[in-house]
This record gives C-alpha cells, structure tokens and sequence, in this order.
C-alpha cells in the first residue's frame, strides 16, 4: 500500500458492496431491501494492494449500514484487542473515523489535508477494483440472485472470493468483455461526528500535522 502513494502503515482497504438478490419473501424481506430500492446483500470485504480478498462478512440484508457491519464484525473485535498495533484499515465516508480506521475529510483546508485526501483516495482505491474485477470474473454477482439465501450466503459468496484469490496468486485474466454488467450506484451516507470523534480523529490530524 506504501507504494501507492505514501499512505504509512495501511494494512488493508475496507468497504462494503451491493449484491442483488430476488425477493426472499415472508415478513423480514424488507430488511433486504436497500437504499436504491432493490433486494441485496450488503457484504462487506477488505482487500490487499494486490486486491486479494483477506477478510470478508457476507451475511447482512440490504438496509444495513456498511459501518454497522463493520461495528459487529470480528475484524473490529480484533482491532480493538490491539491485535495489529499501528497498523491502519482505511474506509471511506460511510465509517466513523478510528485510531485504526482512518477516513477521507469532509472538506481540506489546507496542502497537507489535500495531500492527505488524494493518498488516502488512491491507496483505498483496491478495494473499489477489487469488487469490480470479482463481478467481472463472476457475473452472477452483479446480476439478480435467484438461489435460496443459505446458497447464497454460504456457498456462492464465499466460494467466489475463494476463486477469486486463486486468480490473482495464478495472474490470470480479466475476461476480455463485462457483458454490460450493472453498475452500483448506491452512495455512502456521511454518519454524523458526535462530540467524542475528536479524540478518534487524533490519529489522522497526527498523520496530517507529521507525514503529509
């Protein structure tokens, strides 16, 4: 990740990506239901610079929130056990900032802050490759799933981040064509900074005032 752009210490890219399923039906099939409107699974992964999945959650409906899932993950149990000491994920807007979990600014107001904002951009960015190169190897990805959830959630998910990684360790080829595959569209909400960000800021100022 250093190679990048200079970004210290970051030891994977995290985010969260949309995928279509079919109506599960029965009483709890709104939940699955996300912002845009349509079924999904919202499953959250973090990739390396080399876009290797290491760690990924595919288990939450459509209408959660990308931090939430990170907030219940055991990724973050682990963070927060100090099992990878200065050591970084980064995130984009839809997640709180941490001592662990740095994220982009709101607004820069300053070269070091702009500096800050572009390294972070482009040192993220894997993970936004990654889930495109995964839906181009496996389109039913980016298209409506139509098996049952247990199917999807512990079979097809999982075995196709699995073959995924085999791929990138084998450098084997993109297919040539994306066969008009949907884009996501689906933003990230900005949560709101309650008064105790602040102190979980102070890496990132720290990281702001001292290397960029």
């Amino acid at each position: 990740f250093n190679a990048i752009r200079h970004f210290p210490n970051v030891i994977g890219a995290l985010d969260c990506t949309h995928v279509r399923i079919q109506s599960p039906g029965g009483n709890e099939s709104e939940r699955f239901r996300n912002r845009i409107g349509y079924f999904s699974i919202n499953v959250k992964c973090v990739c390396t610079a080399k876009l290797k999945i290491i760690d990924i959650v595919a288990r939450w409906q459509g209408s959660v929130h990308d931090s939430t899932i990170f907030d219940n993950s055991k990724l973050r149990a682990r963070f927060e056990n100090d099992e990878f000491p200065n050591c970084f994920l980064l995130g984009d807007s839809a997640y709180p900032c941490r001592l662990y979990l740095l994220t982009p600014l709101q607004e820069p107001t300053n070269d070091a802050e702009v500096r800050y904002q572009q390294s972070h951009i482009a040192t993220r960015n894997p993970v936004e490759r990654m889930f495109g190169v995964w839906k181009k190897r496996f389109p039913v990805l980016a298209r409506e799933m139509r098996t049952n959830l247990q199917t999807t959630l512990t079979t097809i998910l999982t075995a196709t981040a699995v073959l995924h990684n085999f791929a990138i360790q084998r450098n084997d080829d993109l297919p040539a064509h994306n066969e008009n595959l949907p884009n996501e569209i689906l933003m990230p909400e900005i949560p709101a900074e309650p008064a105790r960000q602040q102190q979980r800021n102070a890496t990132r100022t720290y990281l702001i005032e001292t290397v960029f």
